[in-house]
């Protein structure tokens, strides 16, 4: 897939405002400071298309980021991080609740995971939630030129083990530096809006 343009997104935070139309829904979720901004910008080939910041917790609504016209990406706040306040917090988990409960264009849940390290509580919640949600979901892990090739099949294993993947669970190492996985995760969404 050729990503050929992309429009600035459309900001949501209820579901009023939500894109209207049947294109499909692609959806990104992960800790504040998993790269869920550089993730998009892998994808879609743009430098600094969507916002990344060096403090955490920049993403606070719903930006839906039109695709070739086809298909939006979806990247919502992450989770887990401390300088937000518990109320906010809670808001943002309604706020994510309401459109994955509601939301018939969503196709497809990318959740990211950080390579280095083992997943969070928050990301096994995540994860289970998504799944008593009953979405598809492909684990994105991020960051993973930053561990060494000798240590890679014992992140694998860590990962897959915490999150109690089973073997026919999507997972994908992804890299926004040597874009390893950019074509894996455009295959996914190809044979999704076919």
């Amino acid at each position: 897939m050729q990503i050929d343009k992309v429009e600035e997104p459309i900001i949501a935070v209820r579901r009023s405002q939500y894109p209207e139309g049947k294109k499909q829904e692609f959806l990104l979720v992960g800790r504040s400071n998993v790269g869920k901004s550089s993730f998009i910008n892998a994808l879609i080939e743009r430098k600094n298309f969507a916002r990344t910041s060096s403090k955490p917790g920049k993403t606070q609504t719903l930006n839906f980021y039109l695709v070739n016209d086809e298909f939006y990406l979806v990247d919502v706040p992450g989770y887990g991080y401390a300088s937000v306040s518990k109320d906010q917090q809670r808001k943002f988990g309604l706020m994510i609740e309401e459109y994955l409960k509601e939301r018939e264009n969503l196709k497809q849940v990318f959740l990211l995971v950080d390579y280095r390290h083992k997943p969070t509580e928050d990301d096994i919640l995540m994860y289970d939630f998504l799944k008593f949600y009953n979405k598809d979901i492909t684990i994105i892990a991020t960051k993973y030129d930053k561990v060494g090739k000798n240590s890679r099949a014992k992140q694998d294993k860590l990962i897959k083990d915490t999150l109690k993947l089973t073997d026919e669970a999507s997972f994908i190492a992804f890299s926004t530096i040597t874009k390893k996985g950019r074509n894996e995760v455009l295959e996914i969404i190809e044979n999704k809006i076919k």
